[in-house]
């Protein structure tokens, strides 16, 4: 047995494009009604040209703001390279006024020195000791000694003299009177015309020292001597 539809087939046809229109019609709004949301269409297409401008100026803030940087770090790095240089500079010119300054101190010793040599009015005295000092000052281990003695012929052509320098030094350690002499001993000395001697000596700690005496020796006779106090 079989069925048969009751519609005739050409009503069937109009029905069929009916429904087909009207998908098709649907299908159309949606897409319309897409496009619009999406901004694709009027107005919207001067406002993706606006944002495409606002974007290059962005672009070229950045690359403005990216050469000031650029400028910034180069004038940095001068500035480090001048620093640097200005420094090195100022640590010669200080290197420069201690040597200055050392200089000055060993020409005023020099003067000092030759000063000393100039014979005195009416001295007879075949042998002197012209200068002698000492100075106290502080290193690393406590306080030691700075001496210096000057030893003098006055005489014109004088003979030459070979001897030995006595150096000692007095003072109290620990309530108590003190006095040592140099550690390794008496020291050769030899002169003609001046000769000159110096030294450092370590205070033993608990020591103040008072006075420093000095003594040229020909075997066992004293030919000069001379002390100071301190």
């Amino acid at each position: 047995m079989s069925v048969r539809s009751s519609l005739p087939w050409p009503l069937r046809w109009v029905i069929a494009a009916v429904t087909f229109g009207f998908c098709a019609a649907i299908g159309l709004w949606a897409f319309e009604f897409g496009r619009d949301i999406a901004g694709i269409e009027g107005g919207s297409a001067g406002y993706v040209e606006k944002l495409e401008q606002q974007l290059s100026e962005l672009r070229g803030q950045a690359r403005s703001m990216k050469d000031e940087r650029d400028e910034a770090l180069a004038k940095a790095n001068t500035a480090s390279t001048l620093m640097a240089a200005e420094q090195a500079a100022q640590e010669r010119l200080s290197e420069l006024n201690r040597q200055l300054e050392a200089d000055n101190q060993r020409l005023r010793d020099d003067l000092g020195f030759f000063e000393r040599l100039i014979p005195t009015e009416g001295g007879s005295e075949s042998l002197a000791i012209r200068g002698l000092q000492a100075v106290v000052q502080q290193d690393g281990q406590g306080q030691q000694v700075k001496w210096q003695v000057l030893v003098i012929q006055p005489q014109k052509n004088a003979r030459e003299f070979s001897g030995q320098l006595e150096v000692q030094f007095i003072g109290v350690q620990s309530g108590r009177p003190w006095s040592a002499p140099l550690p390794q001993g008496p020291q050769p000395i030899r002169l003609r015309q001046y000769a000159r001697a110096e030294g450092t000596f370590q205070l033993p700690p608990d020591t103040e020292i008072r006075s420093i005496s000095a003594k040229v020796m020909q075997g066992d006779a004293v030919r000069a001597e001379q002390s100071v106090k301190l």
